[in-house]
């Protein structure tokens, strides 16, 4: 992978051919300006191979007719659509940068003092906050953290499926039979999901007969539910208010989404198994590994957000990236409280907050600082963030020192 790190551009020289694209899904708006202030009006051009090719043979024209050295190539940081052309360039003898919408949003009325927003203005707006300095280099990954962070935001997808699913499922289950969820308070649990594939509804329950339910749920739960939760689901049954009518469609539903919920749950379990499989192609991963409550499944996802942990110089440039950067809104005599920017990758914050939810449990390499936190009044929320902050820290300083963790070298965070 390219040696790029996550910094701030500096300013554009006099040898820079500076470009930008607006991005969007079929058509792209590319524009191109030169030190002498002179530019290539805005054109549109598809998103395909031969839109490429057109908008890279315009710049190389560009560059050769004004002597130039370098391209930067900047746009807005706006997902899917601009990964074709990312990866079309990646070889390229080009910088790539990216820009904050929000800074987009907020310099477009300099331009003209007007908040008029159209494709063409939109790439010369890039332009002026690039050359302004506020340009990010963008990583991007390849190899196995390629494949860990594709596989890490599939297996995030499919999560956020499975937990509708059993939202909906849980919603029908109200409606046919709402004594079930007071009496299987999981539904999740196999013995509640196997009851509702084979005894969905109370009558069904009823028809099975006390003693055959006893020992359904005594094998299905593997001798973990007794005769007193038999008889407390036979009771419910007998009494329940679920609906009467339409109960074919809702058995129906029912059935789709547990089969549906079953298809999930195999492919994350395929998931985690091939990114079990490519964190080992990564060397630095035992090191990560070696944290105490932090497993394979958290490693892979961070590292494939991160791309790659090496490319990193510093801690503040790892928290910027994860939006995990303190900032505060003070004026005069007013000071505001410090909160995190949430301006960088969301699912990186989120693996970090489980991450430290798994380290501050008792016994957890993070419980003490956790309750030191606490204890000086420091809100439970704010405090796993802070512990969120110092395991990345931690994380930098282990993968450059070449280090595995000890209870005792928390301090090499201060070293990242």
């Amino acid at each position: 992978m390219k040696k790029i790190q996550t910094k701030k551009l500096k300013s554009v020289n006099s040898n820079t051919l500076l470009a930008t694209v607006d991005i969007g899904k079929n058509v792209l708006s590319g524009y191109a300006r030169c030190p002498d202030r002179s530019e290539v009006k805005p054109f549109d051009f598809s998103n395909n191979l031969k839109g490429f090719s057109r908008f890279w043979n315009i710049l190389i024209r560009t560059q050769r007719a004004y002597g130039l050295e370098q391209i930067i190539l900047g746009f807005e940081s706006t997902g899917a659509y601009a990964e074709p052309l990312m990866h079309f360039l990646k070889n390229k003898p080009v910088h790539l940068v990216q820009v904050n919408p929000m800074h987009t949003k907020r310099v477009k009325e300099l331009c003209g003092n007007s908040p008029n927003k159209t494709d063409q203005k939109d790439p010369k707006v890039i332009a002026d906050i690039i050359e302004l300095g506020h340009g990010l280099t963008v990583i991007i990954p390849q190899g196995a953290a390629a494949e860990l962070r594709r596989l890490t935001q599939a297996r995030e997808r499919a999560v956020k499926r499975r937990t509708a699913l059993f939202n909906q499922l849980h919603d029908l289950v109200f409606i046919s039979f709402p004594e079930f969820l007071q009496v299987m308070k999981d539904i999740k649990s196999k013995s509640a999901q196997y009851l509702l594939r084979h005894h969905p509804g109370p009558e069904d329950v009823m028809a099975l007969g006390l003693e055959s339910l006893a020992q359904v749920l005594k094998r299905i739960s593997c001798g973990k539910l007794k005769l007193a939760k038999a008889q407390a689901l036979f009771e419910a049954a007998r009494s329940s208010v679920g609906i009467r009518e339409g109960r074919l469609g809702l058995g129906l539903e029912i059935q789709a989404m547990l089969e549906a919920i079953e298809v999930c749950e195999r492919f994350v379990k395929q998931l985690e198994a091939e990114m079990a499989r490519h964190l080992e192609e990564i060397p630095y991963s035992r090191l990560l590994l070696s944290m105490k409550g932090i497993g394979p499944i958290t490693v892979a996802g961070l590292i494939g957000e991160v791309a790659d942990f090496t490319h990193f110089e510093t801690q503040k440039e790892l928290l910027k990236y994860a939006g995990l950067d303190l900032f505060e809104i003070s004026s005069g005599k007013h000071r505001g409280q410090r909160r995190i920017s949430k301006r960088g990758r969301p699912l990186l914050r989120k693996l970090l907050f489980f991450a430290a939810l798994n380290t501050v449990r008792k016994g957890g390499i993070m419980h003490e600082p956790y309750q030191g936190h606490l204890q000086k009044g420091m809100p439970r929320i704010k405090a796993l963030i802070a512990i969120a902050r110092k395991l990345l820290g931690i994380m930098l300083a282990l993968v450059r020192t070449q280090r595995e963790y000890s209870h005792q070298q928390t301090q090499l965070a201060q070293a990242a």
